[in-house]
């Protein structure tokens, strides 16, 4: 049965390995394979690989010994994996119970499988968790050599943004001025101070403040991390001017929060914007909003990146802008 691999030359092979363990992809249920002077890496999650990788289906021999979801069901169910705790997203209770227990029972290092059971709701932004097996909500998820611990009953994480993560927090330089003003678990904030930045992580919900607080200890970057809960607007006074990089990442409405956004940057600020927009125009909307925001208070305003993240709904996608806000 063919799986998702990574397909690279067997000379590039051990860089590429060792670059998707770091983000957790490696498929450990599968072998990596060489075949017609190709080398084969199966991984985890197709669409949470980055872009220079090839994405390539291919019949990767199960390891053996091991047995995977797949041999006791008899087909190959849809699952998300955030650290030890497995996600379905499953309309019929009889086949969700079936998977669960599949999952319980194989090789996989399970300890929680979950059934979604509403959208993302709320200025908290959780969701309802049924629980078909095992007990807990909290586990440890990594990527790219950093832990966060959390709890998916409180906190919002998306562990397909894992990417998109990467490519902000690479961008960052030691000593910068590092601000997310919907910060969650720290999942920007952690490994940007691990790149040398002083970091500042804002959030209404006190539960992921709680945890980017422990993940900052947990990463050995807490000198270097502020943890603030509420309303990040109120925090405008205190760091005025004090930002040269800044993530919004509250699609649906960061646009309400630009005005505060401008009030944070620096004299030259990278703001990384993300919206959700219809395919026929994604990037307008989000680079016409931040130019009202930011030309009247003297900034010039150039776009350095447009990029679709991924795709949200039917005709809708989630995309960020990355946009150098500068002012002489």
């Amino acid at each position: 049965m063919s799986v998702p691999c990574v397909r690279v030359s067997p000379q590039a092979g051990e860089a590429t390995r060792q670059a998707l363990a770091d983000a957790d992809l490696v498929d450990d249920g599968h072998d990596i394979t060489v075949s017609d002077g190709d080398l084969y890496i199966p991984v985890t999650d197709a669409e949470a690989v980055p872009d220079e990788f090839e994405v390539v289906a291919f019949d990767a021999p199960r390891r053996e010994g091991q047995t995977m979801p797949a041999d006791i069901l008899g087909y190959e169910p849809s699952y998300e994996r955030l650290g030890r705790i497995y996600i379905l997203d499953e309309d019929d209770a009889e086949r969700a119970a079936d998977i669960a227990n599949a999952l319980i029972d194989c090789d996989l290092p399970v300890d929680t499988v979950v059934n979604r059971a509403s959208k993302v709701k709320g200025d908290l932004r959780v969701r309802d968790w049924e629980v078909l097996a095992g007990a807990g909500t909290e586990t440890v998820h990594r990527e790219y050599g950093v832990e966060f611990l959390l709890d998916i009953s409180t906190v919002y994480f998306s562990p397909r943004l894992a990417t998109e993560r990467h490519r902000v927090v690479e961008q960052v330089q030691s000593g910068e001025h590092f601000f997310d003003m919907f910060a969650g678990v720290g999942p920007f904030v952690v490994p940007a101070a691990k790149r040398g930045a002083t970091c500042v992580g804002c959030d209404l919900n006190p539960a992921a403040i709680e945890y980017l607080r422990q993940n900052a200890e947990r990463n050995g970057v807490a000198d270097r991390v502020t943890a603030i809960e509420g309303d990040v607007t109120a925090t405008t006074d205190e760091y005025a001017g004090w930002a040269d990089r800044l993530v919004m990442n509250l699609p649906h409405s960061a646009n309400e929060f630009l005005d505060a956004a401008v009030a944070l940057a620096g004299h030259d600020c990278v703001i990384h914007y993300y919206d959700i927009q219809h395919e026929d125009d994604p990037f307008g909307p989000g680079e016409r909003a931040i130019r009202a925001a930011a030309e009247p208070e003297g900034y010039t305003v150039s776009v350095e990146t447009r990029r679709e993240v991924r795709s949200y709904a039917p005709h809708e996608l989630n995309v960020c802008l990355d946009v150098r806000i500068r002012r002489e």
